[in-house]
């Protein structure tokens, strides 16, 4: 993969020599180059000035301006060059945040990188909208057919859909296989998937729609279900407390998170103290309910039939189901050994 070579403070200083002192002052400030890695708005270098916030826009227009005809900018065209092709390595459109963080871990330092890329003939911005991030992009067909893809990709995606993250590589290279087969790696699509507002991935490695509580877990009954999601099988609430904390290194008393989980309907009590999620499909209410439901779907069935399928959606004792069979105002039980609802 390409790299830096070159010492971003040191370039960006040579560039600044082109520019008078005020518009100098003006472009640091602006763009956080000094002592403070802070970046100051058009307002407050206005009033430091005395000069109204579009005077200090012409300002730092004509200083890019200026520096891109100087000889200065000729001579740096190596560094350019660099960045060109790093971000043509990492998929020729990166989301601005994380190209910066790829670029350095301090902000100040990032601040000279992000000066370079709004001051480079070759680095087109994308600004942030409903869809997409803060992106940078050097190859403008690339960037289309990615951002089209994932607008399509989200499009299919269902609101409660979680995604494992091989799938999702493999998912969106389907829709983009006309891009050529140099991107096509699990690094790159990771990339590009994270350039969408609209997906998202969760503290399980998992994709779905951002907004979704699948994916932005809040509160503990977000992380129980993806605890008990992960789990795969029906789990005691003080087990699930303890995968919380286990996997997402958050405090869950026990008694809070039983709270929790008998108030939310994604999970279902299938035995004393535990807890299945609905949509694998287990029915709601007491034993004798299920059994209700049981009769309802299959018609009238025989004990062996009942227990066998209550148990499939009840960890019970076989005698529970027995005693709740006995209820004669719910099931009665015909000449030939069948059980059947009352009413």
């Amino acid at each position: 993969m390409a790299t830096i070579t070159f010492k971003p403070k040191a370039v960006v200083k040579r560039l600044l020599m082109a520019l008078p002192e005020r518009a100098r002052n003006v472009i640091v400030s602006r763009y956080g180059l000094g002592a403070s890695p802070e970046r100051m708005t058009l307002e407050s270098i206005g009033s430091t000035y005395k000069i109204t916030r579009e005077r200090v826009r012409q300002i730092e227009n004509y200083a890019f301006t200026t520096i891109r005809k100087s000889e200065h900018y000729k001579k740096e065209k190596a560094a350019f060059d660099e960045l060109e092709k790093v971000i043509a390595a990492l998929g020729g459109v990166v989301p601005e945040a994380e190209f910066l963080e790829h670029l350095a871990k301090d902000g100040s330092t990032q601040n000279y990188f992000h000066f370079l890329l709004v001051l480079g003939d070759s680095f087109k911005k994308k600004k942030e909208d409903t869809d997409f991030h803060h992106r940078w992009y050097v190859a403008p067909d690339i960037a289309e057919k990615v951002e089209g893809s994932l607008k399509k990709l989200y499009q299919n995606m269902p609101d409660d859909s979680l995604i494992p993250e091989s799938e999702m590589i493999s998912g969106f290279l389907d829709t983009v296989k006309e891009i050529s087969e140099h991107y096509k790696n699990e690094e790159i699509v990771r990339r590009w998937l994270s350039l969408s507002k609209k997906i998202a991935k969760n503290p399980l490695g998992e994709w779905g729609v951002a907004a979704s509580s699948n994916v932005r877990a809040k509160g503990m009954r977000d992380f129980a279900y993806l605890a008990i999601r992960r789990h795969g099988s029906p789990m005691h609430f003080s087990e699930v407390a303890k995968a919380i904390q286990k996997l997402f290194d958050r405090k869950a008393h026990v008694a809070t998170c039983h709270n929790e989980l008998i108030k939310d309907p994604r999970f279902v009590l299938v035995g004393r103290g535990l807890y299945a999620l609905a949509e694998w499909g287990y029915s709601s209410g007491v034993v004798k309910d299920v059994i209700r439901d049981v009769l309802k779907k299959h018609g009238p069935l025989t004990k062996d039939q009942i227990i066998e399928k209550v148990l499939k959606e009840r960890y019970v004792k076989p005698n529970t189901v027995l005693v709740n069979l006995q209820n004669s105002s719910v099931f009665k039980k015909s000449k030939d050994g069948k059980y059947a609802l009352a009413q």
